[in-house]
């Protein structure tokens, strides 16, 4: 069974940065993209980045590019989301996931995961 759990969320001001990271248990991890998923309050969850398995290719949405980064360490078992320029409609429960594949083929889908860590709030103040 794998266990993804998110850490580094809280309470910043419009233009400031945070980093969530997410460390997962269980074997493998190296094989397998991951991703970053939010939810606002009253909202779908909507995909926010993913990353291949080897780091290779990353994606994004286009609301977070530029100034959202994911990355990650295999030797840690850990994937990172570096959030810069953060503004007001980025508050949300950020959520890790597992990819069903190595590649980020359909990463925006999230039928294409199926191991989810619980949550991360993010607050951005005005």
């Amino acid at each position: 069974q794998v266990q993804l759990v998110e850490s580094g969320g809280g309470l910043v001001q419009a233009g400031g940065s945070l980093r969530l990271s997410c460390t997962a248990s269980g074997r493998f991890f190296g094989s397998y993209a991951m991703g970053w998923f939010r939810q606002a309050p009253g909202k779908e969850r909507e995909f926010v980045a993913a990353i291949s398995w080897n780091s290779g290719i990353t994606y994004y949405a286009g609301s977070v590019k530029g100034r959202f980064t994911i990355s990650r360490d295999n030797a840690k078992n850990t994937v990172y989301l570096r959030m810069n320029s953060l503004r007001p409609e980025d508050t949300a429960v950020y959520y890790c996931a597992r990819s069903k594949t190595p590649s980020i083929v359909a990463a925006t889908t999230q039928d294409n995961y199926d191991y989810w860590g619980q949550g991360t709030q993010v607050t951005v103040s005005s």
